[in-house]
C-alpha cells in the first residue's frame, strides 16, 4: 500500500492541526494504520493507531485526551486530529500500515510494512 501523509505545519502551543494519511492500493478497512513521530535525536515513537479498520483505537499516554485518530472509508483516509498542542509534540509525523499486525506489536515501528513520507509538525511556545 502507498501512504501519503499531509497536514503538518507551524502552530502555537495550545493550537490544533489535523494530519491526513491517504492510502492507495488497499482499503483502510482491511488494515491497521498507525501514526508515529520522530523528533531530532530521538527514536521514532508510537502516537496512535486505527486498529483493523477502526474496530478499536489506541493512543500513547502522552497524547491521550488531546489527539483523536479517525478514518473515512469513502476517502480511504485516516486522520489524526491534534488539539492542545505542546512544544514537545514537535516532530516529523509518519503514518504506517500493516494488514497482519498483531496487537502486541501495535506500538513497534518495525512491525509495520508500509510507511508514508512524513509531515513536519512544529509547535512554538
Amino acid at each position: 500500500v502507498q501512504l501519503q501523509a499531509s497536514g503538518g505545519g507551524l502552530v502555537q502551543a495550545g493550537g490544533s492541526l489535523r494530519l491526513s494519511c491517504v492510502a492507495s492500493g488497499r482499503t483502510i478497512s482491511s488494515q491497521t494504520i498507525g501514526w508515529f513521530r520522530q523528533a531530532p535525536g530521538k527514536e521514532r515513537e508510537f502516537v496512535a493507531a486505527f486498529w483493523r479498520g477502526g474496530v478499536r483505537t489506541y493512543y500513547a499516554d502522552s497524547v491521550k485526551g488531546r489527539f483523536t485518530i479517525s478514518g473515512d472509508n469513502a476517502k480511504n483516509t485516516v486522520y489524526l486530529l491534534m488539539n492542545s498542542l505542546r512544544p514537545e509534540d514537535t516532530a516529523v509525523y509518519y503514518c504506517a500500515a500493516d494488514s497482519s499486525l498483531i496487537l502486541s506489536s501495535l506500538r513497534v515501528p518495525r512491525s509495520y510494512d508500509d510507511w508514508g513520507q512524513g509531515t513536519q509538525v512544529t509547535v512554538s511556545s
